[in-house]
């Protein structure tokens, strides 16, 4: 089959593609913000495949065109306005950072399209996207996503002997602030940013946890650069060769480490396969769809589609189709590329889909890169399951509606669903 598409190979994080970019100028009051908004203006229409028009320069442009941009004569004066007022009138002047105004500016132009999923990075930022989206970890080992209810940061999952788990960290602990600061209305890559920092300093969490009457605050020691294990495995006990695997998130490193566990599950005598997806956020759309391809039969994985109706399709040639029993555990965390690898188990009917009903992100972002080392992430199109199905904001309801017993768990230390999979999969190896 033909390799992925560079441009077109990252869901959850987006991917990475060479950008352009205009000159900005270089001094903030005489028009830095213009050049900066003009060429998040020229790359979105360069993406579309339409030819980039040129913004007229602010004197003497037709009113008319001025009326079509962001940037325009009023925008300018406006922003010179704003500043002279904090330069005369704010208290913390000596706080005031130009570099600081400045990003606030491009990250308010792409916030302003109400698109969760889309995002100015700066240098820094855009550095933790690119290690995150190849397996790599440098701060206190935790993954991160985005809790639904409270639309705050959340921690999905902690890596094994690693500082989070270390501090007590646990999978579905809402972060509430990050050394004193609010998360509130922060992108998970900002909380991210507030968590990573110079090894060996602490970075104190205030966590809001199920089942607890106060805010938490736990300390946890920033590590060393590691490579994360994004993929758990093992047999069973006290089941008749019943294999399980816990993708965690997918990553530049997933498919390999998903090989690596198959292979010696295989090797162990598994019949069946448990293959658990709970809040798993998603992530490269690459390792999903090769980890796909040794799951499903010949057909379509999934395929997109921009706003022009430009379609792309991932195929799978199922020369290496899973032939055994298989349950997937899935519930309203499990997002993104995770609902492409369910949505197409359940489309083909290769196995079971038990849980809650899947987090519901059917859209694709894109990382364009800019010059300056910055970048900007865009949802660019949506996908679609096998069947023609987009999810986007609905999920995909499971085969077997099944709640998670916290209770249980806590006290007795026994999953429900996972223990529902076994029977399911008991019935079929009969």
């Amino acid at each position: 089959m033909d390799k992925l598409e560079e441009a077109e190979n990252r869901l959850q994080t987006g991917e990475i593609a060479q950008g352009d970019q205009k000159k900005k100028t270089r001094d903030f009051r005489n028009g830095i913000i213009v050049g900066v908004l003009t060429t998040a203006l020229i790359l979105i229409g360069a993406y579309a495949g339409k030819t980039a028009y040129q913004i007229a320069k602010i004197k003497g442009a037709a009113a008319e065109a001025a009326s079509e941009s962001v940037v325009n004569t009023e925008t300018i004066q406006k922003i010179e306005l704003l500043e002279s007022v904090i330069d005369e009138a704010y208290y913390y002047d000596d706080k005031v950072s130009i570099d600081n105004l400045q990003e606030g500016v491009y990250k308010g132009l792409v916030a302003a399209l109400g698109d969760p999923y889309s995002e100015y990075y700066t240098k820094e930022e855009l550095e933790e996207v690119v290690n995150s989206n190849k397996g790599v970890s440098y701060g206190i080992g935790a993954y991160i996503s985005l809790n639904k209810q409270w639309n705050m940061a959340m921690i999905n999952n902690v890596m094994e002997e690693s500082p989070a788990q270390e501090a007590g960290l646990q999978a579905g602990d809402v972060i509430i602030e990050v050394d004193g600061e609010s998360t509130q209305g922060m992108s998970v890559s900002q909380v991210v940013s507030l968590v990573k920092g110079r090894e060996g300093t602490t970075v104190r969490l205030t966590i809001y946890r199920e089942g607890e009457t106060d805010y938490l605050e736990i300390d946890a020691v920033r590590g060393k650069l590691i490579e994360a294990t994004t993929v758990n495995s093992g047999m069973l006990e006290g089941t008749d060769h019943i294999g399980y695997v816990h993708i965690i998130e997918f990553d530049g490193v997933t498919v390999d480490q998903y090989t690596e566990a198959m292979a010696v599950l295989k090797e162990e005598g598994m019949k069946a396969l448990v293959l658990d997806l709970r809040s798993n956020p998603g992530g490269d759309v690459n390792a999903v769809v090769e980890i796909a391809r040794k799951i499903l039969p010949k057909g379509m994985i999934v395929y997109t589609e921009d706003k022009y109706g430009n379609r792309k399709e991932y195929t799978c040639d199922g020369d290496k189709e899973f032939d055994l029993p298989l349950a997937v555990l899935v519930n309203d965390y499990s997002a993104s590329a995770s609902e492409i690898l369910a949505g197409a188990i359940q489309d083909y009917k290769k196995g079971t889909l038990i849980g809650t009903t899947t987090y519901g992100k059917g859209i694709v972002q894109q990382i364009q890169r800019l010059e300056d080392g910055t970048a900007i992430k865009l949802t660019i199109s949506a996908y679609y399951t096998p069947l023609g199905r987009n999810i986007h904001g609905i999920g995909i309801t499971p085969d077997i509606e099944l709640e998670y017993d916290y209770d249980a768990y806590q006290t007795e230390g026994k999953d429900n669903q996972v223990e529902k999979a076994i029977e399911i999969l008991e019935e079929q190896m009969k």
